[in-house]
């Protein structure tokens, strides 16, 4: 019992002593380190420490998904434009851990309904699809539609703009990480802000996004960021990525 109590005394000493410190207010301020200073871009432009992915000229940061090709996008007007039949592109540079902005327009003739209508997809590390797709006045499964983590999660509002109009997706993606025996031991997470309303908030990725069957958990490191080839004549610009 007198242990307990000189445990209850002693206790109470170093939180009153620590009580006394932090009364005063340079007890709790940090000087070192100091965040090192970038330039933000303003309306949606890169910020001085992103990696330029697709500034509108050319498409020097892509290849063909399969082959690793020159991408045979079309490029003019300041935007890569699908096209269709030709295959996915992804990025040559691989990354893991960002935050990603990309721009997106669905084509002004409307042909199809639900996802025969302005469907692409951009994938985290060639993986994880969040879903692009002309969602303003077409109706097709929630966890399908644009913003949607592909089969996984729908979004938590539909802020798809008209098609011709350009939409704006902000992601941040932290990936999923795996041990040495390659079983995953922690989930990857994403948020997505479509149009400067968030419309997934820190999900927990379940794994793959396949169109048919369920999620799955293989053992990956560092991956592209991938476009996909849907058949439709998708718009992109402005795209750029900031590693976390």
């Amino acid at each position: 019992m007198k242990k307990i109590a000189l445990t209850l005394t002693l206790s109470c000493f170093f939180a009153a002593g620590l009580m006394a410190q932090i009364t005063d207010p340079k007890a709790t301020e940090v000087w070192d380190p100091v965040p090192r200073k970038i330039t933000p871009g303003k309306n949606g432009a890169a910020p001085s420490d992103a990696i330029v992915l697709f500034d509108g000229s050319n498409l020097n940061a892509w290849e063909t998904q399969r082959g690793g090709n020159p991408a045979p996008w079309k490029v003019e007007n300041g935007y890569m434009e699908v096209v269709p039949r030709s295959g996915g592109i992804q990025t040559k540079q691989k990354f893991e851990d960002y935050q990603l902005h990309i721009e997106w327009s669905a084509p002004t003739v409307i042909v199809g309904e639900g996802q025969e209508r302005g469907n692409s997809g951009v994938f985290m590390q060639g993986i994880y699809e969040v879903q692009i797709l002309d969602s303003y006045e077409s109706k097709t499964y929630s966890n399908g539609q644009a913003a949607s983590i592909y089969k996984q999660s729908m979004p938590l509002v539909n802020a798809t703009v008209a098609p011709g109009d350009w939409n704006v997706y902000d992601i941040i993606y932290k990936a999923p990480r795996f041990n040495a025996d390659g079983i995953k031991v922690a989930d990857g997470t994403i948020t997505v802000i479509h149009n400067g309303v968030v419309v997934q908030n820190h999900y927990h990725i379940k794994g793959t996004t396949p169109y048919i069957g369920l999620p799955t958990n293989e053992a990956h490191g560092p991956g592209p960021i991938s476009l996909q080839d849907h058949g439709n004549p998708m718009k992109f610009r402005n795209i750029w990525i900031r590693e976390l």
